[in-house]
């Protein structure tokens, strides 16, 4: 039995959950989130907790149960405050900004990068150094984030790039001159 899959999870009281054929529905104050159960998983609401079976000792089916508790887990907590990663932008000239629905990147390239802010997670650009991305899902916010880093991730030599708040980057000698 997994140990993460058979403990409970608590539903708040503001927390709508609704589980119909395959899929999980929940509703809170900051938006709606839908989860399609893997074959072999069972979910089932008891007064207010969520107990997350499995209908059998299948390889595939064990490895889910505690990933799909997981999940619902993160989906109360997505409908009840949000998800959120931060990316700070570093370098000389490097900055970002917004447009619409796009963000806009000068990182020293030959062209500005624009960026399309996907639908379910909100990109905010309070300074042009710093971006916040927040949704109900945390894949989604987590994806948002890798594929901003991945423009121009931060280099060893001089760290200059975008990282998440707080990484550390692993930072390299420079040539060194010698006789």
């Amino acid at each position: 039995m997994s140990r993460v899959g058979k403990i409970p999870v608590k539903v708040p009281k503001n927390v709508k959950v609704s589980i119909q054929n395959n899929t999980v529905l929940m509703e809170g104050a900051k938006g709606k989130i839908t989860l399609d159960l893997p074959y072999g998983i069972k979910v089932e609401q008891k007064d207010d907790e969520l107990m997350v079976a499995r209908l059998s000792d299948v390889k595939q089916a064990r490895a889910n149960h505690g990933t799909v508790r997981a999940h619902l887990k993160n989906m109360i907590a997505g409908v009840l405050e949000g998800h959120k990663k931060e990316l700070e932008i570093q370098g000389v000239g490097f900055r970002a900004q917004m447009q619409g629905k796009k963000v806009v990147f000068n990182l020293g390239f030959s062209h500005p990068v624009e960026f399309e802010q996907p639908e379910g997670v909100k990109i905010s650009v309070p300074s042009q150094t710093s971006i916040i991305i927040e949704g109900v899902d945390k894949a989604a916010v987590g994806q948002v984030a890798a594929k901003i880093r991945d423009i121009k991730p931060p280099e060893p030599y001089k760290g200059k790039g975008i990282r998440y708040i707080g990484e550390k980057v692993r930072r390299k000698q420079g040539k060194s001159v010698g006789k």
